[in-house]
């Protein structure tokens, strides 16, 4: 079931104010568990990490194209640059929110799951869960691990774009763009690095929430 949909202002609200449980109430009465939940969220975490890839490749494209500059508007340029880098920290930040936001779901349903094992009269039943509980949290901490370590390598990158940037806006000028070519290749290797981790963390991903389903 697509939890998008359903009743976002109400939802967006809910979590707004910090009420967990309410919104978890409000999503059981249409059916839809925090299992739900922690795959929806796990999904807008690949997709956020996908654009944030995207994102830092342009960046990047935009920048060679600053360093390889022979004529025109040298402000045109600089400005295409520093919107991308713009964009590239937004992205960066919805990255960010993603994680922290799967964290948390994910910690209320597995503790619930823990919780509910005790439940069980059948001992096979019982036994089968806590299995499929230890199967699901190895196959989670895989794809976290994943996470953090392309969110991780957005930093270096962003930091590199940033002086760049910061440092054009002070010295626009020929000079200073021939000196950005010393830069290239550095920068280059991070967004390299970078689109890999994202890469890796985008298949977990898919691999968990193909797992949940």
């Amino acid at each position: 079931m697509n939890i998008k949909i359903v009743f976002p202002l109400l939802l967006s609200t809910l979590v707004f104010v910090g009420c967990q449980s309410a919104y978890y109430k409000t999503m059981e009465k249409f059916g839809v568990e925090k299992r739900d939940i922690l795959v929806d969220r796990v999904e807008e975490g690949r997709d956020a990490q996908q654009e944030t890839k995207e994102e830092f490749t342009d960046a990047l494209e935009q920048f060679t194209a600053l360093v390889n500059f022979e004529g025109g508007e040298l402000e045109e340029v600089y400005d295409s640059l520093r919107k991308k880098f713009e964009s590239s920290e937004a992205a960066a930040a919805n990255v960010r929110e993603g994680i922290r936001s799967i964290e948390s779901v994910s910690q209320d349903l597995f503790r619930e799951w823990e919780s509910e094992i005790e439940e069980y009269t059948s001992d096979q039943l019982r036994r089968k869960s806590r299995e499929a509980l230890i199967l699901t949290r190895e196959s989670y901490a895989v794809m976290m691990q994943k996470m953090r370590a392309a969110e991780a390598s957005m930093y270096p990158v962003l930091d590199l774009f940033r002086d760049q940037v910061l440092f054009l806006k002070h010295n626009l000028n020929a000079r200073a763009i021939a000196s950005l070519d010393t830069e290239a290749g550095a920068i280059a290797s991070e967004v390299k690095k970078l689109v890999a981790e994202m890469e890796a963390s985008i298949a977990e991903a898919d691999a968990f929430i193909a797992s949940m389903r």
